[in-house]
């Protein structure tokens, strides 16, 4: 998760001590773990997962930004979409720390949970969706997630499993994206409520509206503070950018997810836009991670958003 740039990388070390320095008594431990070699299963958890998400992907998206580079449009998955609320100046970082333990103090304690990334479509799956069950995310046209109590979606995996669908359970502890943590995200208000939100500076494309983030859902308090709630509406927003523009989408998440999923779209597949991730799509060690940031780099430079000679490291 990006442990290997710590530093390495200038800009994104600074970000990252100043992330954690946000996270106040916290902060020391959660940096120890994420620079650990071995990390802890803990990070599957609300308390680690989201801080470390969203610090990781702003220092990230901060990093390239120091390049020089100008984005067209930013959009984020989940979490990622704050981190690109935050770039587009929509809040502030430090704002957005500080929602980050409001966070993990009103989600811990949601009911136990999880979620499912199943190989089907939304209308393979909503006959299944009983109880707490819901979709969380339409990452891809039959990539679905389905989050819900953790019970029930292991009940869920047997009988998807039983009909011939491929489904993994995804590494979370809470049912985010789906009305399990409602609760959590309605006593969020009051801390979006605290924070100035202003119109964003850069065109983000919201998975949240599936649609273009406008001037009055970027500074609604509500809106921010649902959104954990509410299904993730990537593919669609993906679309909607993709025939927008013609885009090199560079993803400054932990790993390729996103760009994988990206590459199945038509406007990437016919090579009228491409994508590069900044990070290798799985964890291998301090020399892989600043290596995949080098060619990200490259890359950037080769199209004329970077000067050549610009380089990531300090």
């Amino acid at each position: 998760m990006a442990a290997g740039l710590y530093g390495q990388v200038e800009v994104f070390t600074d970000t990252m001590d100043q992330a954690f320095e946000l996270l106040g008594g916290h902060g020391p431990t959660l940096r120890n773990d994420w620079l650990e070699e071995c990390p802890v299963d803990l990070f599957d958890d609300v308390a680690r997962a989201q801080p470390l998400l969203y610090a990781v992907e702003y220092a990230l998206g901060r990093t390239v930004l120091d390049w020089g580079v100008q984005p067209a449009a930013m959009l984020g998955h989940s979490v990622g979409e704050m981190v690109a609320a935050t770039l587009a100046g929509v809040l502030s970082f430090s704002s957005g720390m500080r929602l980050m333990v409001d966070r993990v103090e009103q989600y811990a304690a949601t009911p136990t949970g999880g979620m499912l990334a199943v190989a089907a479509s939304v209308d393979d799956l909503t006959v299944h969706l009983k109880g707490t069950l819901a979709i969380a995310a339409v990452n891809a046209d039959k990539q679905t997630v389905v989050a819900g109590e953790r019970a029930e979606l292991e009940a869920l995996a047997i009988t998807l499993r039983g009909e011939g669908f491929t489904c993994i359970a995804m590494r979370a502890n809470q049912a985010f994206h789906s009305p399990v943590v409602a609760g959590a995200a309605q006593r969020s208000v009051h801390a979006w409520s605290t924070v100035t939100l202003r119109p964003p500076d850069i065109r983000v494309y919201s998975a949240h509206l599936g649609a273009v983030l406008g001037p009055a859902p970027a500074t609604d308090p509500w809106f921010w503070a649902m959104q954990p709630a509410t299904p993730v509406l990537f593919w669609p927003t993906l679309d909607l950018l993709l025939r927008d523009e013609n885009v090199l989408l560079v993803e400054v998440g932990p790993g390729q997810g996103l760009i994988t999923l990206a590459r199945r779209h038509p406007a990437l597949q016919s090579g009228r836009s491409c994508a590069v991730g900044l990070l290798p799509a799985r964890a291998a060690g301090v020399d892989a991670e600043l290596a995949a940031m080098l060619v990200a780099a490259d890359q950037l430079a080769a199209e004329g958003h970077i000067h050549p000679k610009a380089s990531p490291a300090a």
